[in-house]
């Protein structure tokens, strides 16, 4: 480490913005999960200050002033360069937004969030309507005050996924368009998987005694984190040493809780595989949230949705549920686990069918942010394109355009990288296997340690100091490649469905 004395006062401003930004985020996080529905308003308020105390900092001239003179200091380790040019490009970015911006920005995320849980309660969309307009306006704005040389939504992508422009993902989703619905009419055509037995009474308690055996044999670290249920599951990090998730459940439904443990459970591991002592600063931070989807997919869907995976946990799951499993066999649920079928709910699709979900998630987001479409026309807007893409048009708002918390979070920008991190994920796992040769066996013996210590030692470790692209090149010699996931695709959905892909 540096004795460099600005380089330490540079970090402990980024630190002690950590700080305010980590304890808003404690409040995030029990806002939707314990929090009151009277303690909405004082809530909002209270994540504001602490959101505008954290920019204040970032944006601040003294920070300014000491990246200015670190830029060119010649004492830095290669870690620390890293961390300089990252806040660089992040200060640059946060003064283009002024401190009144970012309050505003943040009262209305805590207003716009508690209309959406409203608005389900109720299944009324135009209970949210109003909340997300201003929303909308408002991420309108901050792409304007970013600026932005081709397309709006540029300027919003940005804040997830460093690079990408809607040029790289038009291409990327045009390739969808064209490769995903041969796979799909193949399978059409096929007998389809039975998955009846999902939908049996599978108790609370149980469902959730399982879940926590997956997060432990996943090597979630339970010292430093914890599971907990809310309206949507989602990963938050405080330090890597306080990394929790949370997941929902039906009693009538069991794919709904685990996978989604699961999926959180790979976001966690990335956070708790971050440096600890890069605390606060871009080193100890993802690198995108595509890479950050490429870590919960992968342990989501290469590994929990894997025959080798079910050769050793369907007999402790059996031991959990044995009479609602009781005419069931390892590789019957395993093939259940990956029924490919069009369906209302994200979260839940298929690896097929989940990237039409995010297509038109995108074009809805582009459309709203270019100003195409406006808020009231969002739920004909969205059935009209899921009856285009899936043949399928929702009943009715929650099962529809009100089933994300993202917008109402403000996170737009966020949905694409769902399927860049599902694709760099193939890519990575495509990978380990080369580099762990007893890997299938390995996880069919129940055993992931040396795929985790394989994950940090190539990808975790490495916090920001890498794009996305430049870290797919460093660990598989190549930039992002959507063939992986074809290839995997169809060697996956030949087993399932019997048939030649």
């Amino acid at each position: 480490m540096t004795n460099n004395p600005l380089y330490k006062e540079y970090k402990q401003i980024l630190q002690k913005a950590a700080d305010l930004n980590n304890a808003a985020a404690v409040l995030g996080w029990d806002q939707e999960v314990y929090m009151p529905p009277k303690g909405a308003y004082f809530r909002g308020r209270q994540l504001a200050t602490l959101a505008s105390q954290a920019h204040e900092l970032l944006t601040g001239e003294r920070l300014g002033h000491l990246l200015d003179q670190l830029k060119f200091a010649n004492d830095l380790n290669p870690t620390e360069q890293a961390n300089v040019l990252r806040s660089f490009e992040d200060y640059s970015k946060n003064r283009k937004l002024s401190a009144e911006f970012v309050e505003e920005l943040s009262m209305q995320t805590s207003a716009c969030f508690n209309a959406w849980i409203e608005a389900r309660r109720a299944n009324d969309f135009s209970k949210f309507a109003p909340s997300l307009e201003k929303m909308v306006a408002l991420k309108r704005k901050q792409a304007e005050m970013y600026q932005y040389e081709s397309h709006p939504y540029d300027a919003l992508l940005d804040e997830y996924e460093p690079g990408i422009r809607v040029a790289t993902l038009d291409q990327v989703f045009n390739g969808i368009k064209t490769e995903l619905p041969v796979i799909l009419s193949k399978i059409k055509a096929a007998k389809q998987v039975d998955d009846s037995f999902f939908y049996r009474h599978y108790p609370k308690q149980l469902q959730w005694d399982f879940s926590m055996t997956v997060l432990k044999a996943m090597g979630y670290d339970l010292e430093a984190g914890r599971q907990d249920l809310s309206e949507h599951p989602f990963t938050t990090s405080f330090a890597p040493t306080d990394v929790r998730v949370t997941t929902r459940v039906s009693e009538d439904n069991y794919a709904s809780l685990l996978w989604s443990t699961i999926h959180e459970g790979g976001h966690a591991l990335y956070e708790q595989g971050m440096p600890e002592d890069e605390y606060g600063m871009p080193c100890g931070a993802a690198a995108s949230l595509g890479i950050h989807e490429s870590q919960s997919r992968l342990w989501e869907n290469c590994i929990g949705r894997g025959a080798d995976f079910w050769n050793h946990f369907f007999p402790v799951l059996k031991e959990h549920f044995p009479s609602q499993l009781s005419d069931v066999t390892a590789n019957g649920f395993f093939k259940a686990t990956n029924k490919v079928e069009p369906s209302f709910i994200r979260t839940e699709a298929d690896e097929i069918t989940y990237h039409f979900h995010v297509l038109i998630r995108y074009e809805i987001e582009k459309a709203l942010i270019e100003g195409k479409i406006e808020v009231k026309d969002l739920p004909a807007k969205w059935n009209e394109l899921y009856t285009h893409y899936l043949g399928i048009t929702p009943a009715d708002d929650v099962t529809g355009v009100l089933q994300d918390a993202h917008w109402s979070h403000g996170s737009f920008g966020y949905f694409p990288t769902y399927t860049l991190g599902s694709f760099y994920a193939s890519q990575f796992y495509a990978h380990a296997q080369k580099a762990i040769p007893t890997l299938d066996s390995d996880i069919a013996a129940g055993q992931t340690a040396e795929l985790l210590s394989w994950l940090r030692k190539n990808i975790h470790v490495h916090g920001r100091r890498y794009t996305s692209e430049e870290l797919c090149e460093l660990v598989t010699g190549e930039r992002l490649n959507t063939g992986y996931f074809l290839n995997y695709a169809r060697k996956k959905y030949s087993a399932v469905y019997n048939i030649d892909l």
